[in-house]
């Protein structure tokens, strides 16, 4: 598997997502989760939860790795 490319704004206008680096993303910290919660609009997690599906993910792992990629872009930028 080739290397996972820097994300950038370019992924999100295409409206594209990397399923592949959002799963890896979401079982290296699958043993050292801490339950957390946030309050969403009904609207937001539908959304979410289309979104999820279309590309074949659980709606939680889309959420943690939207999470994880803004967390990682922030400490780039810093």
């Amino acid at each position: 598997m080739a290397k996972v490319k820097n994300k950038d704004e370019k992924m999100y206008k295409k409206n594209e997502w990397d399923v592949e680096w959002s799963l890896k993303a979401a079982k290296r910290i699958q043993k050292r989760k801490t339950p957390t919660s946030i309050a969403l609009s009904p609207d937001t997690v539908m959304e979410l939860k289309e979104l999820a599906e279309k590309k074949g993910i659980p709606y939680q792992v889309l959420m943690r790795s939207f999470i994880l990629d803004g967390l990682r872009k922030a400490k780039k930028a810093s």
